[in-house]
């Protein structure tokens, strides 16, 4: 038996930063900021958003594209490094705001930006092993950085919630095929209790890092499903920033058509654990019966979920609220982040 994802959502704020305006004001060189990340602008978060209001409009659309009572999800797992409180479930709050079913598994994850993929082998196994019909996955993140540091430029907002549910289901969209894991102690990224902020290890991000932990999972994945790259048709990496997936996509020869829809980081930003999710939340609208999905996540610390799944019908889009985008000058900017501290 297996487990398929009968509904998506997504939140973004409307609030958004350009990288030149981040730029102007450390006077820093624009345009090869711009090149080097391969990131045009990001999402704010607005002075009354935060990680549960995100996962809350996210879940919500989940819920209404999947067209299920939420009374019957009987399972919440969130994931996040910027929960609104330290210590207070936002699995819980979501559990009651949903109206879930009361007697639901629901807990809180962090594993950097991987906790959003790990919600969904969670509740992949819950469904598998038959303890609950219907259960919600969300990666939700409002991302911290330091003024003047180069996270700025990336660390962005949003969530991703994907609603799961058994195989037999009429909405069935797309079934998880297979799911694995690699996990190492590598400290190239990390915020110590009670920092605002968190730390990296500069160019220790990369290697060993994301890049050795990528090729790895990419690898591993492929292996354990007798798959081969080319007969997969999206792929979709954690994007820290534009460069990263894009060196490794080229190293597993990746065309441009298989990160097509996927590819989302040069207008949001790195959004965290709601990155890889909100790439597959995009896939999703666009792939077409049949075709075969591979998502891989990344979390500093460090490890990756990798998932080879298949869809049973034609994508669908989803109908979004008309939200106009708002440019904020770096003061305001400035003003939104303080007033989340």
């Amino acid at each position: 038996m297996h487990s398929v994802i009968i509904g998506f959502g997504k939140y973004l704020p409307r609030y958004r930063i350009r990288t030149e305006e981040i730029a102007k004001h450390w006077q820093q060189d624009a345009a090869h900021i711009t090149q080097s990340l391969g990131i045009e602008e990001k999402t704010v978060p607005a002075e009354n958003e935060d990680s549960f209001t995100f996962a809350y409009e996210a879940a919500k659309q989940a819920i209404e594209v999947a067209n299920i009572p939420s009374s019957e999800i009987s399972a919440c797992f969130v994931g996040s490094e910027s929960h609104p409180y330290a210590v207070k479930p936002t699995s819980g709050m979501l559990v009651s705001a949903l109206e879930l079913h009361p007697f639901s598994h629901a807990a809180d994850l962090e594993f950097a930006c991987k906790a959003g993929t790990a919600a969904m082998q969670i509740v992949d196994s819950f469904i598998r092993s038959k303890q609950i019909e219907y259960g919600l996955a969300i990666g939700t993140d409002r991302a911290q950085a330091k003024a003047g540091d180069a996270l700025e430029y990336s660390a962005a907002a949003g969530a991703a919630a994907l609603l799961l549910g058994s195989e037999k289901h009429e909405n069935a969209l797309c079934r998880m095929d297979h799911t694995l894991s690699f996990t190492t102690d590598t400290p190239d990224f990390w915020r110590s209790e009670g920092a605002s902020h968190p730390e990296h290890a500069g160019r220790f991000t990369g290697e060993p890092g994301y890049f050795s932990h990528m090729r790895e999972t990419i690898s591993g994945l492929l292996t354990a499903t007798h798959s081969s790259l080319p007969a997969i048709h999206h792929v979709v990496l954690h994007m820290p920033n534009a460069k990263f997936p894009k060196k490794i996509m080229k190293e597993f020869g990746c065309t441009d058509a298989q990160v097509a829809h996927g590819f989302i980081v040069p207008t949001i930003g790195n959004t965290y654990s709601a990155c890889s999710l909100l790439g597959l939340v995009n896939v999703l609208q666009h792939a077409k019966k049949e075709e075969r999905i591979m998502l891989v996540s990344y979390g500093s610390g460090a490890g990756c979920d990798a998932f080879l799944m298949t869809m049973l019908r034609h994508g669908m889009t989803l109908s979004e609220e008309r939200r106009d985008l708002e440019y904020v000058s770096y003061s305001k900017y400035s003003q939104l982040v303080q007033s989340h501290q």
